[in-house]
């Protein structure tokens, strides 16, 4: 029987209106796709059909069963490739909402509402241990004996324990290697920041091999250089100039800002050969005009911390590291 273009619309438009019509649609086209495959198979490999298989695939809204087609000699359709690689999508999708907080079974129920295949908790969970697996690898994998730059920085990120969800610091070490190239060491995820979190951090990188570094460069975060000090002695410490003119800043009132950015930029002008004393003076002087009105600036002067923010004037602006 023969139709034309104008009635096979006709008839397929029909079909969709119905009740999980596009589905059948869908399950018909691919199984007809595989079949035609088939014999293009046993005719080039002169193999014999063995009947057929059951395999699951989503759908729209739906999931569906497909009749795909054996061969004794171990036929596969290339179609069931596109259908591996929507799984894995699947997959990758269900993880990114489990890290953005959804239970597993919240995760399913999401599931079973895009798809209509609603996954169990233990499915869901199944779903991301190779994911662990691969993430646990990397972050315990071996890393070089030297580094002369790692920079340390943190980003809070919403983060499920047992069953509330809420932001908390993950700690990223990135470090610059001796060819210049650059390597993520860790990414460290800790609720409390303090001592006992960099020994755990930097404990974890000398296990992995690490045994010098040359210059750590952060925020002032809270015990860094104490921490940088015991385990790693010889380091030079930089903390971020832009975070001291944020935090200076927030103690100015809205008429005093645009002078002090100016005061500011003035001190830690990048193109000064005047070396590292005479810009901590500069420091100073700006500390003591501002005090005047912010007692807080007399406190950042005799902080003790402060030093760490002037030790790249302890580097040569062409300075080029001897590796």
């Amino acid at each position: 029987m023969n139709f034309t273009q104008p009635q096979i619309t006709e008839i397929i438009e029909d079909v969709i209106k119905k009740e999980d019509g596009l589905n059948t649609i869908l399950q018909t086209s691919l199984e007809a796709i595989m079949k035609s495959e088939r014999e293009v198979f046993k005719e080039q490999h002169q193999d014999y059909s063995n009947g057929y298989r059951h395999r699951k695939a989503f759908g729209h809204q739906k999931a569906i069963e497909l009749s795909v087609p054996r061969t004794r000699n171990g036929f596969y359709p290339t179609v069931l490739a596109l259908l591996k690689d929507q799984e894995s999508e699947a997959h990758a999708i269900a993880f990114d909402l489990y890290k953005k907080g959804l239970t597993t079974d919240q995760v399913g129920e999401t599931f079973d509402i895009i798809y209509g295949k609603k996954y169990s908790t233990s499915q869901v969970s199944r779903m991301f241990e190779g994911a662990r697996d691969e993430i646990t690898s990397w972050l315990k994998r071996p890393l070089l004996d030297y580094y002369p730059i790692v920079y340390i920085d943190r980003v809070f990120l919403p983060t499920r324990r047992v069953d509330s969800v809420s932001k908390e610091a993950y700690y990223v070490l990135l470090a610059v290697k001796p060819d210049r190239t650059r390597e993520v060491l860790g990414i460290y995820n800790s609720p409390t920041e303090g001592a006992d979190q960099w020994k755990s951090i930097f404990e974890d990188i000398k296990s992995r091999g690490v045994k010098k570094i040359d210059l750590f460069e952060s925020d002032a975060l809270q015990g860094i250089e104490d921490s940088i000090a015991f385990h790693y002695s010889k380091a030079s410490i930089q903390l971020c100039v832009v975070h001291l003119q944020r935090h200076m800043s927030s103690y100015v009132k809205p008429k005093h800002k645009k002078e002090f950015a100016e005061d500011f930029k003035e001190v830690f002008c990048t193109n000064n050969k005047d070396g590292k004393g005479k810009t901590i003076q500069r420091f100073n002087k700006m500390c003591d005009k501002w005090s005047k009105y912010y007692i807080s600036f007399t406190k950042k002067k005799q902080d003790l911390r402060t030093q760490y923010y002037f030790t790249f004037y302890d580097y040569d602006a062409k300075y080029d590291l001897h590796y």
